[in-house]
């Protein structure tokens, strides 16, 4: 299969995914319908990058802008409070990073309301015995990945824009304990997730960790903590941790890199048994390493690896007419072992496939522009 279309650049797959997800979907409709969720959140976050980066055809581009906007406006009411979601979950905080340009563009108090409230709720989130989030209400004590994109680049960007020093703090506390429990020293990757109490079926009885390394919970981390950078202050304490955070953990990365150019589902088992490349992952680490070389965080040399990883991608699209097909996404996915990870569904055009795959189509634009 190859999905590369003649002469295209990153911004036409970008655009082409943006129009084909609208011809499916009213804006309010959405799945989860009527719900403020991430699955919406990275896929309109990913809208909006596009959008930023079409330049050209301003008329064309604001499609893209109202879209995000009809969407925020469907679960949002004319109080500013949120219709359906639930706070004890960091997954329902997440689409909030939209509610930032529209509050910019438009000055609407709806739109503030719903991110003091949301912040609110970071702020008083409940925590296991070393400070670090529960990933939702429902799994105590546990810590996944995941929770890092969730609710750092709010905070972050809560905190820039609205003088709230507490919340850099909060995203970098958060980021760090993460990298204390779950970093692998000897392969430099990082396990799903850490039960403090050892409680989960899936928790080592002695280490509490998760027992693989999934591929896109990985690619959340540095992707979440690149947009924190953008906003942490350089004179911040934790700001050069955060940074070789990303360097180090990329760096890892990298040496697990198929020779086809993606990443595996479960990110250090490659051609075992079962194993799978896997989109939504090799999207966010590429997007991550262009972002990452953009920053000065990473060396040039490493763009080599994110032009691998979204040729390969490129390639495994298909097309059904103008409507583009983005496959080998693994559906929502708890923690498990590696049968587990092996064994989950794949989807097309899965909503934070899209999200993934828009995120890495402006990385790459922006890292063309640059003149790699």
């Amino acid at each position: 299969m190859n999905g590369a279309r003649e002469g295209w650049k990153p911004l036409d797959y970008g655009r082409a995914a943006c129009d084909t997800m609208m011809r499916r979907f009213e804006a309010g409709e959405l799945p989860p319908k009527g719900h403020f969720h991430y699955h919406q959140g990275v896929f309109l976050s990913g809208m909006y990058q596009i959008y930023e980066l079409w330049t050209e055809e301003a008329d064309r581009a604001e499609q893209y802008f109202r879209y995000i906007k009809s969407w925020v406006d469907s679960v949002i009411d004319e109080k500013g409070e949120v219709r359906e979601y639930d706070s004890g979950q960091l997954d329902d905080i997440q689409p909030g990073v939209l509610l930032f340009p529209l509050l910019e563009r438009t000055g609407d108090a709806r739109y503030r309301k719903a991110l003091d409230t949301l912040l609110d709720h970071i702020r008083n989130f409940r925590r296991n015995e070393i400070g670090g989030f529960w990933h939702k209400n429902r799994y105590p004590d546990q810590m996944w990945l995941d929770g890092l994109y969730m609710g750092g680049p709010i905070s972050a960007e809560y905190a820039y824009r609205f003088e709230r020093p507490e919340f850099f703090d909060c995203a970098v506390e958060q980021a760090l304990l993460m990298r204390k429990v779950t970093e692998d020293k000897e392969t430099g990757l990082w396990y799903h997730a850490w039960d403090c109490s050892g409680k989960a079926q899936w928790a080592d009885p002695e280490t509490g960790l998760a027992p693989e390394f999934w591929g896109r919970s990985i690619g959340w981390v540095p992707v979440a903590v690149l947009n924190e950078l953008d906003f942490l202050p350089v004179e911040h304490p934790g700001y050069g941790d955060m940074c070789r955070l990303v360097q180090d953990l990329l760096s890892a990365v990298c040496r697990f890199q198929s020779p086809e150019g993606r990443w595996y589902q479960v990110v250090d088992k490659g051609g075992q048994e079962g194993n799978w490349l896997e989109n939504s992952c090799s999207c966010l680490f590429s997007a991550a390493i262009c972002k990452a070389v953009r920053k000065g965080l990473l060396d040039r040399s490493y763009l080599k690896a994110a032009a691998a990883g979204y040729e390969a991608v490129i390639r495994s699209l298909a097309w059904e007419g103008e409507d583009i097909q983005i496959g080998n996404v693994c559906i929502g996915t708890g923690v498990g072992d590696y049968r587990h990870y092996c064994e989950r569904p794949v989807s097309v055009n899965d909503l934070h496939g899209v999200g993934a795959f828009l995120i890495l189509c402006g990385e790459m634009a922006r890292a063309e522009a640059m003149g790699t």
